[in-house]
């Protein structure tokens, strides 16, 4: 008997292979009977769905198969081809054909939807078909426990419905229970709801259905109480009703996960500023009769520590020292280094050091502390006498400070004698230079963030001149101490045109 050989041009549609959609069966079907489909033969129609079987028209053969029809032998399904007989050349010939198929834009899968995990005892239970806000259906997998429950939970299931079954004798409760059975409503140890507790702590970014009976409503209102979105009866459940109960318990889970990062961004956002509002300086002038005042605005957003620091402190022979620096940069490790060079210097200033000394050993402790060789701090030291008419100022790539004396117009104490900033020269030195004061005086101590904001809306910028000017002003309106500096820095503000971006840093010592 001969075997018989596919022809190489045709195409073969296997016995058991399913239509994809309802216009690929149509095609299908059109091809098993000859016929063409949608798009087929120009003048042909759909094939009518209810075409009676004997109406249906016989499919072109070739002469093998009609010689094989002859002597009786029926065509092999797995091995026969089936050929569409048209008027003209076949399709896969025709070069213009074969050009415009291969033009044609691929069809894009769908967009995932909702995929439901549904956990119970039984992996037959009826759950209705259900479809997502957007059309689709969503899709279903079933475990029969926990165990299998954990296995099938991925990130791309959304939500969980959890059959609770009536509760059965103890015994088989811990029996289930310790062998990862189907979880039961009574659970074990008497919680009977001990598997919702295990499904939440399983899966705390899903959303969670509870499926029970109808006269087991209060045990589904506990469920909810738990930790559950929402319950549904058993009795009452639909394709409607669980498709929607599904996409608002998914939907809630969403806005309590989030109200849930709010609350933990809050809390930390608390605790910052509490750890943040410790590291300022608390001034120790115990015995001095030396008024302090500081204002202090850090240029990154939300944050209550900068870059810039300062301090003051008296020391037990009656000398004050005062401080203010600048870390280069704005991020919170420029925020923590300069904490721990402000540390550093109280340190060392209770154990005797000052001037030249004291600089030497913070820019030590600044290029073992600092993450980069190119950070550098720029700082500015005063170390006034216990009689308050002498100072000692010393000077490291800081800008001078400025001095206003009883009578007299606010000037800039020299800034020549100064030497580099900290972390720049390893040998460096820091001179420290002798100033009077007089009997009645205010010393401003600042940052370069007071001097370099914008004037307007040009480049210029107000600069150290500029600032004297504008706190001249003030202080000839009659202002002082703390109200002096927040209308400084305000009206310093108001020229910008708004915040500053650098950190600023002002600080004030007053002997009236």
């Amino acid at each position: 008997m001969p075997v018989p050989v596919p022809h190489p041009r045709t195409a073969v549609l296997p016995h058991q292979a399913g239509p994809a959609d309802s216009g690929c069966a149509e095609i299908a079907r059109a091809a098993a009977v000859g016929m063409p489909a949608h798009g087929g033969c120009s003048g042909a129609g759909p094939l009518p769905r209810d075409l009676p079987a004997a109406e249906l028209p016989r499919p072109a053969v070739d002469g093998r198969t009609a010689a094989r029809a002859a002597a009786g032998h029926a065509p092999d399904a797995a091995t026969e081809p089936v050929t569409c007989a048209t008027s003209e050349a076949p399709a896969a010939e025709d070069p213009s054909v074969a050009a415009s198929a291969a033009a044609e834009p691929t069809r894009q899968p769908p967009a995932q939807g909702l995929t439901l995990l549904l956990i119970g005892e039984d992996p037959n239970s009826h759950v209705p078909e259900m479809w997502d806000w957007a059309g689709r259906k969503v899709r279903l997998r079933t475990a029969r426990n926990l165990t299998e429950a954990e296995r099938l939970l991925t990130d791309d299931v959304h939500c969980i419905l959890l059959d609770l079954t009536p509760a059965e004798p103890t015994g088989r409760e811990d029996r289930d229970a310790a062998r990862g059975d189907a979880p039961r409503g009574g659970g074990s140890g008497g919680d009977e709801l001990a598997a919702l507790r295990a499904v939440l702590r399983m899966a705390p970014a899903q959303a969670v259905l509870v499926l029970t009976c109808e006269t087991d409503a209060e045990r589904a209102a506990e469920a909810v109480r738990v930790g559950a979105q929402d319950y549904l009866f058993r009795d009452e459940l639909d394709g409607k009703v669980l498709s929607r109960a599904v996409r608002y318990a998914v939907e809630r889970k969403r806005a309590d996960l989030a109200q849930r990062q709010l609350t933990e961004s809050r809390l930390r956002a608390q605790e910052n500023a509490r750890l943040e509002r410790g590291l300022l300086p608390t001034p120790l002038l115990d015995g001095s009769e030396l008024r302090f005042a500081a204002c202090y605005r850090p240029g990154r957003s939300r944050a209550l520590l900068g870059g810039d620091f300062y301090d003051t402190v008296r020391t037990p022979d009656g000398t004050v020292h005062a401080m203010i620096g600048d870390v280069c940069g704005h991020g919170p490790d420029e925020a923590a280094l300069g904490v721990e060079l402000r540390i550093a210097w109280r340190a060392l200033t209770f154990a005797g050091l000052y001037g030249d000394e004291l600089l030497a050993t913070l820019q030590k402790v600044l290029e073992n502390e600092r993450s980069d060789d190119e950070i550098f701090a720029t700082l500015c030291t005063v170390d006034i006498s216990e009689d308050g008419h002498r100072a000692g100022v010393c000077l490291a790539g800081h800008p001078a400070p400025l001095l206003a004396r009883a009578g007299e117009q606010p000037e800039l104490l020299p800034y020549e004698f100064g030497g580099p900033a900290l972390g720049l020269l390893p040998e460096a030195r820091w001179p420290r230079r002798q100033v009077e004061l007089g009997a009645a005086w205010s010393l401003l101590m600042y940052t370069d963030g007071l001097i370099e904001g914008r004037i307007g809306e040009g480049t210029a910028r107000l600069g150290q001149d500029g600032m004297t000017e504008l706190v001249a002003r003030q202080m000839a309106s009659g202002l002082t101490g703390d109200e002096l500096l927040e209308a400084s820095v305000r009206e310093v503000r108001a020229l910008n045109g708004g915040e500053l971006t650098d950190d600023v840093a002002v600080l004030l010592l007053d002997r009236r």
